[in-house]
């Protein structure tokens, strides 16, 4: 069964059994408490939390999803036969639609329709706080699953990912000794103490890696072999080793994902894991094993390949825009890189201050260090090197702070960051300008275009929209010309604080992923009639006459997932 077909049957099974199917989100999350979207129920996490509503959202309260996954931990692991950074869960979701009976009997079904016979499940054994999950044993049992394993809460317990936030037992299915499916049962908040209570409304979250999943279903050794990567390990130069051609794979499938959400190369955040994947890849191709064999790693064939394999799912991948981001990269860093090898081969050997000192000057990831030093740095690891780092981001802060009067940012709220009173002003027009961009947008290409996120700094604002396709030229322009024109006819801003279903029922527009208290403030701009050209649920700070804001321009647009796009703008 090839990839595809495996996500579609995956989604047409809960589709036909009452699930509201949902995009994937962003591997750039709005959650705070994560750099990149680790788990299919990261956007999901307000409805278990009960800040969000699934049945509006949704129309149901039961989804499924298909998420594109990322974690940065198993960086160092790739190379073997089973790491990752990016990755798909296949997941299904119930905020109080069904519990424990329907999940498991889900689950047994679909891994049937598989053709997949479970050889043995685990359940929570228990502990003096949570009891053993004796409802999970009796619906396997049920299923006709013998052998079942109780494990302590290491395994068998899921917790939130920052400091408190919904968990509950889990139960985990293995096939041919994979652990292919996780099936967590929130019936607990986990408070910031780490006590816990038990949920008013408890929910189902499971998570099933399609990568895992295709090595059972196409009788693979490992992932590397499955129809997810086989294409891109076969243009790779055949005199190249293994496992750096995992890397290699590994690496280009994640940077082809992270560029296509928005990621740019940086040094910090997203943009520092993305820079790592690039720079390991170029130094591997073309100094490990690429030119020096007289091979050369085509990167643009396999951008060509990666799209190929995946455009049936995800559409908004494009090797060419990926291919440019690459190639723009590599051009910065190649010079650099070659000076801070040749710098690397006169050490004796490699502390954590030597590798810090050659990323820093020269750009070499801590990996490429590792390897290329062999012996001379067998005592380097990737502990000593990030506190390196830290001390280096430390003395970065202290003289960010120094330079703003012993201030770091002086409004974060989460959407808005200024570090001083020049900055927020210049926010605070961009903050007012997004509402005219989602009033335009809806204006130009219709009223299914709904925010889906933004923010907003003191160079640009960034503004995130569900809209299937790219924005033609024209309808940039006429989108800017609609703006500029309320601005140009310096309508006022007005608020006032009333019940959020009225709010709601005079049409104001609202973040739907976003939770709101009882009473809410309504920003309006006002025509020369007296009418809402823009209307919107928000806290501010806001302008109180659009012709203090300058002229809007948009600068760029870009996809950043299915049915997600992205602007990014400024004004002048």
């Amino acid at each position: 069964m090839k990839s595809q077909e495996i996500r579609e049957k995956f989604i047409n099974f809960f589709k036909e059994r009452g699930h509201a199917v949902v995009p994937s989100s962003s591997l750039i999350p709005d959650d705070p408490s994560v750099l990149l979207t680790t788990a299919g129920m990261q956007q999901f996490k307000p409805y278990f939390m009960g800040k969000a509503d699934s049945v509006r959202d949704f129309g149901s309260k039961n989804t499924v999803s298909i998420q594109k996954s990322f974690r940065t931990s198993d960086i160092d692991e790739i190379g073997d036969e089973s790491h990752l950074t990016f990755f798909e869960m296949l997941g299904n979701f119930s905020f109080g639609g069904y519990f424990k009976e329907e999940a498991i009997k889900y689950a047994h079904e679909l891994l049937k329709e598989y053709g997949l016979k479970i050889q043995y499940v685990t359940i929570f054994e228990g502990d003096d706080i949570v009891p053993k999950d004796e409802r999970s044993r009796e619906i396997w049992k049920e299923m006709g699953v013998k052998d079942i394993r109780e494990l302590p809460k290491s395994d068998n317990f899921w917790g939130p990912t920052g400091n408190e936030g919904p968990c509950g037992p889990t139960t985990e299915i293995f096939v041919n000794d994979v652990e292919i499916w996780n099936l967590v049962f929130n019936e607990y908040y986990c408070k910031s103490d780490g006590s816990l209570e038990k949920l008013e409304t408890p929910g189902v979250d499971t998570g099933m890696g399609l990568e895992r999943l295709a090595v059972v279903l196409q009788g693979k050794k490992h992932i590397f072999e499955t129809d997810l990567f086989s294409p891109i390990m076969d243009l790779l130069p055949r005199g190249m080793d293994e496992r750096v051609k995992r890397i290699i794979a590994d690496h280009l499938r994640s940077v082809s994902f992270l560029v296509t959400d928005g990621v740019r190369p940086s040094n910090k955040e997203a943009g520092y894991i993305l820079r790592r994947l690039m720079r390991r890849v170029m130094v591997y191709a073309d100094i490990l094993n690429g030119k020096e064999k007289g091979e050369e790693l085509k990167h643009q064939d396999i951008f060509g390949v990666i799209e190929d394999n995946y455009k049936g799912f995800y559409p908004e991948i494009d090797k060419e825009g990926i291919g440019y981001v690459f190639e723009e990269e590599k051009e910065k860093f190649g010079a650099a890189m070659r000076r801070g090898l040749r710098e690397l081969e006169k050490m004796d050997n490699v502390s954590a201050q030597d590798a810090f000192r050659l990323y820093e000057s020269y750009g070499l990831p801590y990996e490429a260090t590792k390897e290329v030093a062999g012996g001379k740095a067998k005592h380097l690891n990737r502990e000593e090197f990030e506190k390196e780092f830290e001390k280096h981001r430390a003395k970065s802060r202290e003289g960010q702070e120094a330079k703003f009067g012993g201030h770091g940012l002086l409004l974060d709220t989460g959407e808005l960051k200024a570090r001083d009173e020049d900055e927020v002003k210049i926010v605070t027009r961009l903050h007012t300008a997004t509402h005219l961009l989602q009033a335009a947008l809806r204006e130009i290409l219709g009223p299914q275009v709904k925010q889906a996120g933004s923010d907003i700094t003191a160079e640009r604002a960034r503004f995130d929209f569900s809209y299937d396709r790219k924005l033609e030229d024209d309808q940039i322009k006429k989108v800017e010309d609609w703006i500029n024109d309320k601005i140009e006819r310096k309508l006022d801003v007005k608020f006032e604080e009333i019940p959020y279903e009225e709010a709601v029922k005079i049409g104001a527009l609202y973040f739907e992923k976003e939770k709101y208290p009882a009473t809410v403030k309504v920003y309006a701009v006002i025509d020369e009639k007296g009418n809402a050209v823009s209307k919107e649920l928000c806290g501010g700070p806001h302008v109180k006459n659009t012709g203090e804001m300058g002229v809007f321009r948009i600068e760029k647009q870009e996809s950043i997932g299915a049915g997600i796009r992205r602007i990014r703008a400024v004004l002048k």
